[in-house]
């Protein structure tokens, strides 16, 4: 009997050798495979991951799941690396999936098929899904280093600090979930950033801050961006799935909001349904830091 997903991988294979979806064109993600059939998001991977091992499809970055440029009748004109892949090999691999289609397209046995080893070989490279992950985020630090020299001053500090964060989880939408804010990794690459606060809230105004002081001040930084952060996958995988931008998607949604926000029960929130306000996660990201730092200048002593 055939299963499910052996199904619906067949219903795209047909697709695809029909010149219906040709190379270079997205196919469906695991979210629209699992929004279009009703199937769990496993069977979904599994589509996927049969697709791959078929060399019908590819990851490229920055767009999903694209029919690969080779396929032709099932196959493909490229095939596995030549060569044993590095480390380094298996970590830009999984960014790129991570990137390409979130932090649920990504499992051992996928980046495994992808390269082109047995999934048990993968552990000899990386110890697991965790240490993998770890990799990844400590590579989005190598790739977003600080200014240098960094700014005077720790409000400067803060800021530069701060936006290179936040620009880093642009570039990585899945990045702020790996970070852990209670248990975090070991990041070779990461300490920099934490060490460049620390720095800036050390003599603050002449007097010297204690180190819970500084570690309060210098993570509750972080989680600000990292909270903020988390926003951005769901919000960049809404938008590959539906294909809408956020301002067509509250077009279409905005009545419906206006219709629950009964002016006489909610008199504010039906102001603002009726008044054009750029509320977006960049917006917020600016208006949280600025006064978050405004906080601190006053906890330092510092406000006029």
């Amino acid at each position: 009997m055939t299963s499910t997903s052996e199904r619906i991988a067949d219903e795209i294979r047909a697709r695809i050798r029909s010149g219906e979806l040709a190379p270079g064109a997205p196919v469906p993600s695991t979210r629209r495979i699992v929004a279009e059939h009703g199937v769990a998001m496993a069977t979904a991977s599994r589509v996927l991951d049969a697709l791959r091992r078929d060399g019908l499809v590819e990851v490229r970055r920055g767009v999903g799941t694209v029919v690969a440029a080779g396929a032709v009748g099932g196959t493909t004109a490229g095939g596995p690396p030549a060569s044993a892949p590095t480390v380094d090999d298996v970590v830009r691999l999984a960014m790129a999936t991570a990137d390409a289609e979130g932090l649920g397209g990504l499992s051992m046995r996928r980046i495994a098929t992808d390269l082109g080893i047995p999934t048990m070989t993968l552990y000899r490279y990386v110890r697991g899904r965790e240490e993998l992950l770890a990799r990844m985020l400590d590579t989005v630090y190598a790739t977003s280093p600080l200014p240098d020299p960094l700014p005077d001053g720790w409000r400067a500090r803060a800021e530069v600090c701060a936006r290179t964060m936040w620009a880093a989880f642009q570039r990585h939408p899945w990045a702020a979930h790996v970070m852990s804010m209670t248990r975090p990794q070991v990041l070779p690459h990461g300490v920099a950033h934490t060490e460049a606060l620390l720095s800036a809230f050390g003599d603050v105004g002449g007097r010297r801050l204690d180190l819970d002081t500084r570690m309060h001040l210098t993570v509750s930084v972080f989680q600000l961006v990292r909270g903020l952060g988390v926003g951005v996958e769901p919000a960049t995988q809404a938008r590959r799935d539906d294909g809408l931008t956020d301002e067509e998607w509250m077009d279409r949604t905005l009545p419906d909001l206006q219709a629950v926000a009964d002016p006489r029960r909610y008199p504010h929130l039906a102001a603002a349904t009726g008044t054009d306000i750029d509320l977006t996660l960049d917006s917020l990201f600016e208006f949280g830091l600025a006064r978050l730092l405004d906080g601190y200048a006053v906890f330092l002593g510092e406000a006029s």
